[in-house]
């Protein structure tokens, strides 16, 4: 009998392993337009969240100064009251962005949840599920933003009192953020019906897989399957969706700021400072222009981020 000489295998000849959250990476590197829309936001989220802290208050009045033009103390010049336009564009972006990704979160927590128990269920209650989802697309949704925000808004107003009677909590600060906790709660509570249908569909694709089989075969509850095994394959998409929605949420935002409906003063955000430039468009553009600069980067770049993360993280897409 012959023997076989077997090959000694050094470190050298061992391939490293890599994830999928590397390859996605990896991939998306080597998208230049997503990239530099990463480091756009990325430079945003630092100026509003930030520098911000460092400039002077955005909501002081100074008749005297108005309309001033850019200068050491005003970088970007003051506004029809005198107040520093630079401070109240990175102060507005706050809550612009808050507005966004809180609202985004609350969508992803309910429409992950909601797509995914619907779908596993299957039958008669995934049919009830999808149609009360049906009923919801067929009002329009910023009617029922408006009408949901004036239901809430009186009740948050409320709790926001009573917090600082009882717990002596800086007012200001208080009511700056009870101001927006409506707009969070309405625009993400009727945001979530597309997510819904999207996992929906991903759950139905993937409850019948062999992983699945196994898992039940286990005697694994029906609850752990779904949340711990199908739910995770979701992700992917979840990011890539979210991404996607952040700016149109803004957008709803200065919607509704436009309308007189979304942040009241002194509080800004960018759609109210833009419904502000608008009315000085021929005299004073700066109060236009510059805001709304700042609201088309930032749109522009979570657009381009999403892209890029929907094909790095569709490794079907990838040209390697």
């Amino acid at each position: 009998m012959s023997r076989v000489k077997l090959n000694h295998i050094t470190d050298d000849d061992l391939v490293e392993g890599t994830s999928l959250g590397r390859d996605a990476w990896l991939r998306l590197r080597k998208n230049r337009v997503a990239m530099i829309s990463l480091w756009l936001l990325t430079a945003v989220v630092i100026l509003c969240f930030v520098v911000a802290w460092f400039c002077t208050d955005p909501n002081v009045i100074n008749l005297t100064n108005k309309f001033a033009s850019p200068s050491a103390e005003h970088w970007l010049g003051t506004d029809q009251l005198g107040r520093d336009l630079f401070s109240r564009i990175l102060y507005g972006g706050q809550i612009s962005m808050l507005v966004g990704f809180v609202a985004t979160a609350v969508t992803l927590l309910i429409g992950i949840s909601y797509g995914a128990v619907s779908g596993y269920m299957g039958g008669r209650p995934d049919s009830l599920l999808m149609r009360i989802v049906d009923t919801l697309y067929a009002i329009p949704f910023l009617v029922l933003v408006i009408i949901l925000k004036v239901v809430i808004a009186g009740l948050v107003t409320d709790l926001a009192g009573w917090t600082v009677e009882n717990f002596g909590w800086n007012k200001e600060f208080v009511f700056r953020f009870a101001n927006i906790i409506p707009l969070f709660i309405t625009i993400g509570a009727l945001g979530w019906l597309t997510l819904a249908r999207i996992t929906r569909a991903q759950i139905l694709s993937i409850k019948n897989q062999e992983f699945v089989e196994a898992a039940r075969s286990l005697g694994l509850s029906d609850r752990r399957i779904l949340f711990r095994h199908i739910v995770p394959n979701t992700v992917g998409t979840a990011i890539v969706y979210a991404t996607l929605t952040i700016p149109s949420f803004i957008l709803y935002e200065a919607s509704l700021s436009y309308l007189g409906m979304g942040v009241e003063a002194p509080n800004s955000s960018w759609g109210i400072l833009i419904k502000e430039g608008a009315n000085f468009l021929e005299t004073q553009p700066s109060l236009l222009i510059i805001p709304g600069l700042f609201f088309s980067v930032t749109l522009f770049s979570l657009n381009f981020l999403g892209d890029g993360l929907r094909d790095a993280l569709d490794p079907k897409a990838s040209k390697d």
